[in-house]
C-alpha cells in the first residue's frame, strides 16, 4: 500500500495511491480526512510507527506505553515520540517514505512553516 497526505481545502486528506483512481474523480481511495494529523514514532531510530488523526494516534501511544511499561520494557515506553498539528504535508509524507525521517523532521520542528499555509514564491524587482 502506498499512502500519501494532500491538504485540500484546509483539511488532510490521505490517499492510496495503490487503489486504482476512480473513473469519475480521477482521485484514488480516501483513507483519512483530518483537519491535523498526528505521527508517532521511535525517538531512538526515527522509525515511524503510526500516523492519523490525532485522536487514535495519541490514544494509539498512550496504550502502547502503558502495555510496555507494564511489560517492563520503561525504554520502549519513553521511546515514542507523537507530534501533531498542522504539519507541512510534504514532511509528513517524507515520514511516510524515508525511513528514519521521523526523527530529522522532529529536530527541525520549530524550524517548520505552519502546515496549512501556501507557500508563494515571489520574485523581487528593483527598479
Amino acid at each position: 500500500m502506498t499512502l500519501q497526505y494532500q491538504l485540500k481545502e484546509g483539511n488532510y486528506h490521505l490517499y492510496d495511491l495503490s487503489s486504482p483512481a476512480s473513473r469519475v474523480t480521477g482521485e484514488h481511495r480516501l483513507r483519512l480526512k483530518s483537519d491535523t494529523v498526528a505521527i508517532a514514532f521511535e525517538a531512538s531510530t526515527g522509525a515511524l510507527r503510526e500516523h492519523g488523526s490525532p485522536n487514535r494516534i495519541h490514544s494509539w501511544a498512550n496504550n502502547t506505553r502503558r502495555r510496555l511499561r507494564a511489560s517492563g520494557a520503561l525504554d520502549k515506553a519513553n521511546d515514542i515520540v507523537v507530534v501533531s498539528g498542522p504539519l507541512p504535508v510534504d514532511e509528513i509524507n517524507k515520514c511516510l517514505k524515508i525511513q528514519g525521517y521521523c526523527r530529522d523532521m522532529f529536530t527541525r520542528l520549530h524550524e517548520l512553516p505552519h502546515g496549512k499555509r501556501v507557500q508563494h514564491s515571489s520574485a523581487h524587482t528593483t527598479h
